[in-house]
């Protein structure tokens, strides 16, 4: 008993005290794009595009355009880059109200050449989430993932991350909770056990989709198995917050349930 008192008292306090402290993320982690105004002259082949593996970055008028719906967060298009137009940041905080959200564009015309090119904002709810903000109780729903991002999820519960604190917690029964959060890229055979999960959930619910599969059908999405994400299988507009990551780093899945669930002050 002793012992373990010891040890308890030589690790210390080990839940961060986050939103209000930054976590403290490998420097390999690969986060929110960044395009640069460099030009694309120098560049005929497109190796950006042919190096994506799901089409997450396509070309418009001013540039490059990355969908991190579809971003698998590889970095192959960031190492085909002869210009470094591409860059990867560190920041964790990716999670959007809307899809078009997503989209990383470059500067625009005008804006000078050291100005990143940078997503909106998170968009606007698309309604008011305010009655969740002391209490949620999700229903998590792995639909055919591969058990990365339900890790991930799953993790929140540890003491580092401490889930709970803001009252927030995973419900046994869909008839318990105030919504889902869904991982995986919908298969087939998962098509009906979410709809009824969702249907089982009581009005007000709110849908979190977590994961590039979740989003889009991250590598499966031209698969026959696969429906191609929650928002091809739920009604429109269902979906309030996307979480993008291949997976997503777990506090990148608790800044995007804690920008439904915790109306304080979020660090920046």
């Amino acid at each position: 008993m002793l012992n373990i008192i010891r040890e308890r008292l030589h690790q210390g306090f080990r839940t961060l005290n986050y939103p209000f402290v930054s976590p403290a993320i490998s420097p390999r982690f690969a986060g929110l794009p960044s395009i640069t105004a460099t030009s694309c002259k120098g560049c005929e082949s497109r190796a950006c595009l042919a190096a994506c593996p799901t089409g997450a970055v396509r070309l418009a008028a001013s540039g490059p355009e990355i969908d991190m719906g579809r971003c698998l967060f590889c970095r192959a298009c960031e190492s085909a880059c002869p210009e470094h137009k591409i860059i990867f940041t560190h920041e964790h905080r990716l999670a959007a109200y809307s899809r078009e959200a997503l989209i990383v564009r470059g500067p625009a015309a005008g804006e000078g050449v050291d100005q990143p090119g940078i997503r909106q904002a998170r968009g606007e709810q698309k309604r008011d989430l305010s009655m969740f903000s002391r209490s949620l109780k999700l229903r998590e729903v792995s639909a055919g993932g591969c058990m990365a991002c339900e890790a991930d999820v799953n993790v929140l519960g540890t003491l580092v991350y401490d889930l709970g604190r803001f009252g927030i917690e995973y419900a046994a029964s869909p008839r318990h909770a105030d919504g889902i959060l869904v991982t995986g890229p919908v298969t087939e055979n998962m098509r009906q056990a979410l709809l009824d999960t969702w249907e089982a959930v009581p009005e007000p619910k709110i849908v979190i989709a977590v994961g590039v599969c979740a989003i889009s059908g991250g590598v499966f999405c031209k698969s026959r198995e696969g429906c191609g994400g929650v928002d091809a299988v739920l009604p429109e507009g269902s979906v309030d917050v996307y979480v993008p990551g291949c997976p997503p780093n777990p506090w990148t899945i608790l800044d995007g349930i804690l920008s439904v669930a915790w109306k304080k002050r979020m660090v920046r």
